[in-house]
């Protein structure tokens, strides 16, 4: 079974961006993937703010991530970019921790004039992390709603998701069958 490891950049564990992401998770764990939910809540503060690289909560995570065969990160766009938080968690990683690795960017906004942040910030920083970066995910805050079981309530968006998810499930199993093979 292949972990696929879901990273929350939101500070608060109701945001929007939380809820799709638990759901995304929820997608997977249907299709018998060992989903890992890690947060920038799971942090201690102190680690973040002094830099502690080689700080245990910090290991784990950077563990976790370096064994997933794929991972999802999501953050709400707060100035035009993804939270402060997880930038300052990823600068605590390797250079190289999403080396092959397929990743999935997802993006939370109140506004469609941030839909490029995704591009512009999320996508480069996976990309100097590394990363195998999909096709982008970006929500508006009214396509979501926290109270429902599925929290994305826009049709073609909800159909847009699962197919990407699709597609990030296919780029982990071609990753799995290249890593067998190699063996």
């Amino acid at each position: 079974m292949s972990d696929i490891v879901i990273l929350s950049g939101s500070p608060s564990e109701y945001s929007r961006s939380e809820h799709i992401l638990k759901y995304m998770g929820t997608l997977l764990k249907e299709r018998s993937f060992n989903v890992i939910h890690l947060s920038v809540r799971d942090v201690p503060q102190s680690d973040l703010f002094a830099g502690r690289y080689d700080s245990e909560d910090i290991q784990v995570i950077v563990d976790r991530i370096k064994r997933a065969q794929g991972v999802i990160v999501g953050s709400p766009v707060y100035k035009a970019s993804y939270s402060g938080i997880l930038k300052t968690l990823f600068d605590l990683f390797p250079q190289d921790i999403l080396e092959h690795t397929p990743v999935l960017p997802v993006m939370t906004g109140g506004s469609e004039s941030h839909l490029l942040a995704i591009e512009y910030t999320l996508k480069p920083l996976l990309a100097t992390l590394k990363g195998q970066n999909l096709k982008g995910l970006y929500y508006l805050d009214k396509q979501i709603d926290r109270e429902r079981e599925i929290p994305i309530i826009d049709e073609r968006l909800l159909e847009r998701t699962k197919n990407q998810l699709h597609y990030l499930v296919d780029k982990v199993n071609q990753r799995q069958s290249r890593l067998s093979s190699a063996l």
